[in-house]
């Protein structure tokens, strides 16, 4: 089920889906596409949920913090490389726990998303955040992504990278981070290059994720409080101070 391949500096794994996430990622990206904003929704709902793991756990172990108490949700894109990024400097993840939230469905309830499915999509759609298998949904939009991720507490040579297409399998490997938490690059496949605009990817998660906590920010712009509901007026700035984008 997996081959090793040595490199100079870290052993790097290929391991094969478990069968359900294979079936739902065939989902995700021929089934779900008109809702394909979702994938938006999820990724920031999962960095959200992230960092409220990580105060939880601080409460018995403040050194986790890491020095930093700060929390917050960063989205980049880049025009060149056509890509999109979420990160969040929540708990992150070790290895294994990447093993078991990104590739089999131990702790993903896929087996009980796919038991819910009406075959409406609008509605299946829906279902997706409530049985922890949003990830996935990255893939409606992107034809391969790069996680990034360190737990909190671990050393910055702990990191870990994951890395797939969408298929049948995904790499890892250990990979140096500085900082905790995670960091998600979703590489776009042709015809999604609108997902690399600022004012489209303001208007997505105003629409889904006005509810979250943490602070939203991107490079380059200010999310002015008072004047969330004109996109086209807002400000430009250091990085975003505002609940939202």
């Amino acid at each position: 089920m997996s081959t090793e391949t040595q490199t100079a500096q870290t052993s790097r794994e290929t391991l094969g889906f478990q069968t359900e996430v294979k079936q739902l990622l065939q989902l995700m990206i021929h089934s779900l596409y008109s809702n394909r904003e979702i994938f938006l929704r999820e990724l920031i709902s999962n960095a959200s949920d992230a960092c409220d793991k990580l105060r939880f756990e601080a409460l018995h172990n403040a050194g986790l913090f890491e020095g930093d108490s700060d929390f917050k949700i960063r989205i980049a894109f880049d025009l060149a490389a056509r890509t999109l990024t979420i990160a969040d400097n929540g708990v992150g993840m070790s290895r294994e726990e990447v093993i078991t939230n990104l590739g089999t469905i131990a702790k993903s309830g896929t087996r009980e998303f796919f038991s819910k499915l009406s075959g409406d999509e609008k509605k299946d759609a829906s279902l997706i955040g409530q049985f922890g298998v949003g990830f996935y949904s990255s893939f409606i939009v992107a034809d391969r992504v790069t996680v990034l991720t360190r737990r909190a507490g671990a050393e910055p040579n702990q990191g870990v990278r994951w890395e797939s297409e969408g298929t049948g399998e995904f790499s890892i490997e250990m990979a140096d981070r500085a900082a905790r938490g995670t960091e998600i690059t979703l590489h776009l496949k042709e015809g999604e290059d609108d997902l690399l605009s600022a004012w489209k990817l303001k208007s997505i998660i105003r629409k889904y994720s006005d509810h979250i906590v943490q602070p939203i920010v991107m490079k380059g712009e200010k999310w002015d409080e008072e004047k969330k509901e004109q996109v086209a007026k807002m400000g430009r700035g250091e990085e975003g101070t505002g609940r939202h984008l």
